[in-house]
């Protein structure tokens, strides 16, 4: 069964974009392929439970295991080294990705304090628009006594859009509720 949110998505927003950016066939509208969502979990350099807390919360929110991912390279700083566990990381696709994106959008962000919308400045000149959550206590499905610490993490939504125009419009129509530009610098 197709989730609600695609559902709106074939019968309304692909042919509202047609419209808007004059596109002659179905193929050029952008659609969202993937969510990325990723937690740096630095503190794990020294507590290797913070990953474990980490991957109960990722997985609590998106209904999907995450993997671990691991420094690339060793800088002394920071004690980090080459091969060290230093976040999670999932990729949501079809049914898991739509699920996750209606409950972000109108579940938990309206749940963040002072909300006063997203940036619509936060896209990466191809259309894929990357969201930083301060804590994960916005999601509902996390229980604060449950959890170790506060803990922020970054959403990647990407998408076909050839640029931010038409990547914007996506996922504004599928009601991402961005806020006014000139609030974001």
């Amino acid at each position: 069964m197709a989730h609600h949110l695609f559902e709106r998505y074939q019968k309304e927003v692909v042919a509202t974009i047609m419209k808007d950016f004059g596109l002659g066939n179905l193929m050029q509208v952008p659609r969202i392929e993937k969510i990325v969502v990723n937690v740096g979990v630095g503190e794990a350099i020294d507590n290797a439970k913070a990953l474990d807390a980490a991957v109960e919360d990722v997985m609590t929110i998106t209904g999907q295991k995450p993997i671990v991912t691991k420094a690339r390279k060793s800088i002394a700083t920071y004690k980090l080294r080459e091969g060290l566990s230093i976040g999670v990381k999932v990729t949501l696709r079809g049914e898991r990705m739509w699920s996750f994106f209606d409950r972000l959008i109108n579940v938990a962000l309206p749940r963040t304090r002072d909300f006063r919308g997203v940036s619509p400045n936060s896209f990466d000149g191809r259309g894929n628009y990357t969201l930083g959550i301060g804590e994960q206590l916005i999601f509902p499905e996390i229980d604060y006594d449950k959890i170790d610490k506060i803990r922020g993490f970054e959403l990647t939504i990407v998408n076909t859009a050839p640029n931010d125009e038409q990547g914007r419009r996506l996922l504004e129509l599928l009601g991402m509720p961005f806020g006014r530009g000139d609030l974001y610098g």
